[in-house]
């Protein structure tokens, strides 16, 4: 049997279809903007006539921002940091949240409740820089890697998954059959969690690329500096141009004070670029993961 859509039905549908694309597009054009002002002359920007549509193309930004040698080594960094510190983090999350989800961890009730007590109360940043420094591990790439790796949030999803995917009776049986914890856990339940997985690597990976705090406090080796801290200082240094005294730099600077204002949005795009193009390939992971994680806590 056929089911006949009311008027009512039609209707709301008409409203949800225009809420959704209302929330579609002002979500979306932000980033749009962004694009096509990083392509468009600074004199069209500064009048504000970049609305819909680049106006004057002028490439000037982004070969200034990829003049700088800098970049190329907060790229390389940042690679480094972000493929180093998701492995690490993605290991001991997915090991925390299976040990956690089993019922037969002695103390896991109390591990948990120390552990969502380290989401709302923390040593604060003068103690943690001072136990940093006594571990000697100021301006290397570990400050980076290390600090901050594990989220307990993560952990949290990541027990719920096993939770709810993993039955104990998958496990009884594995055991009947002779199967030890680490095999149950390498043969079994790893391959029955590739979402979470994803999922738990999409959030590490994009947090460790964007993160700029860490290296802000506890580096100061600029060779060491990651993408981010590197491009704020090319956009500092393009809102606070000093004047030079040398006659042959005024051309230089001239230009300069000329492309300051579209710098900032080149800078957004060669910054989220390469993290918004890995996005598509974990997709379908990262919807099922998170629905199926966040079911119950």
């Amino acid at each position: 049997m056929i089911k006949r859509n009311t008027k009512e039905d039609i209707v709301f549908d008409a409203v949800i279809l225009f809420l959704a694309v209302g929330a579609l597009l002002i979500t979306l054009y932000p980033l749009y903007f962004v694009v096509i002002a990083s392509i468009s002359s600074p004199e069209h920007i500064l009048s504000g006539q970049v609305l819909f549509a680049p106006r004057g193309i002028d490439f000037a930004a982004y070969k200034f921002i990829f003049q700088e040698n800098r970049i190329w080594t907060g790229y390389r960094n940042t690679i480094l940091y972000t493929v180093a510190g998701t492995s690490i983090s993605v290991v001991v999350t997915i090991l925390a949240g299976y040990a956690l989800s089993r019922k037969d961890l002695l103390g896991r009730g109390w591990i948990m409740k120390l552990m969502v007590f380290t989401m709302f109360f923390n040593g604060g940043l003068i103690p943690t820089y001072m136990v940093v420094k006594d571990l000697n591990l100021l301006n290397t790439p570990l400050a980076l890697i290390l600090i901050g790796s594990v989220w307990v949030y993560n952990i949290i999803i990541t027990k719920t998954f096993f939770e709810n995917m993993i039955p104990k009776e998958l496990l009884e049986a594995a055991f009947i059959d002779g199967c030890g914890n680490w095999r149950f856990f390498l043969s079994i339940v790893l391959p029955l969690s590739k979402s979470i997985v994803a999922v738990i690597a999409l959030f590490y990976a994009v947090g460790q690329w964007n993160s700029y705090f860490n290296a802000l406090i506890y580096v100061s080796k600029k060779e060491l500096f990651p993408l981010q801290l590197i491009l704020r200082d090319i956009l500092v240094q393009g809102q606070a141009l000093s004047t030079p005294t040398d006659a042959s730099e005024l051309d230089a600077f001239a230009e300069k004070q000329r492309i300051a204002e579209v710098i900032k949005y080149g800078v957004v795009v060669v910054s989220t670029l390469p993290i918004i193009c890995v996005y598509p390939f974990l997709q379908r992971f990262f919807v099922k993961g998170v629905m199926i994680g966040s079911v119950k806590g």
